[in-house]
């Protein structure tokens, strides 16, 4: 057993001083490694919030409270449109599907839900978004070509047409969606559905806007007791 014992040693001991010669090498690589992985996350943009998620109800709790005081600019994006679709047309070939006409609906509902007695609201003027913000809202709705050609400006032309103490509601497209978020230096990763609804906060006149998060048509539900509770505490405690 001892000239074995002493084998074992002799093959070690190389090994074991060529472990300890690059020990500190491989500790400031790991380091560096550490250290870059932290540093591109930390400047990576940071997602859109889903709203429906519970880990954001301060932004719920932020919208409700901006909502209140006419601080928001809501993009909404058109509902199914047609020619993407094997669903019956509602007419044109460029509008939208007869059972997104449903959709619509409820999504104009939700908004009502929210309040539109001080809300301006305008779509793109193509034909599946004019014909979404009608089914919405049931009344005639201000075309601007801005909200169709939407590169670069979509930002700038939305904060040109937002009335200080007024929310303003833009019915347009996944692109311009988008474009704001690029604007925002938020990520440009968050795959918007047919309707789903984008919030930012214009507040104060020297504060820059304020990504507050979408919802998708399917998670209003989940969304509107907790804002429609918060409105309410909110005007009575204006009224006092």
């Amino acid at each position: 057993m001892t000239p074995s014992l002493g084998l074992t040693d002799v093959k070690g001991f190389p090994l074991r001083r060529v472990f300890a010669r690059y020990r500190n090498a491989w500790v400031v690589l790991a380091a560096s490694v550490l250290t870059i992985v932290l540093t591109v996350q930390l400047l990576a943009p940071a997602a859109v919030p889903n709203l429906a998620q519970t880990r954001h109800l301060d932004r719920v709790q932020a919208l409700t409270l901006s909502w209140a005081q006419g601080d928001v600019i809501a993009l909404v994006r058109h509902v199914e449109r047609c020619d993407r679709s094997i669903a019956p047309c509602l007419g044109p070939v460029g509008g939208v599907t007869v059972r997104a006409t449903d959709t619509a609906r409820q999504l104009g509902a939700d908004f009502q839900k929210m309040g539109l007695q001080n809300v301006d609201i305008y779509s793109s003027p193509l034909t599946r978004t004019r014909q979404t913000a009608g089914f919405m809202f049931e009344r005639p709705v201000q075309a601007q070509d801005w909200l169709f050609n939407c590169r670069s400006t979509l930002l700038s032309d939305a904060l040109k047409h937002k009335v200080a103490g007024r929310n303003l509601v833009l019915v347009t497209h996944s692109e311009c969606m988008d474009q704001l978020e690029q604007s925002l230096h938020v990520a440009t990763d968050t795959t918007f559905g047919y309707g789903a609804s984008l919030f930012i906060e214009v507040g104060a006149a020297n504060a820059p806007p304020k990504m507050l998060g979408y919802i998708e048509t399917g998670d209003w539900e989940r969304i509107l007791p907790r804002v429609v509770a918060g409105l309410h505490r909110s005007l009575e405690t204006s009224s006092f």
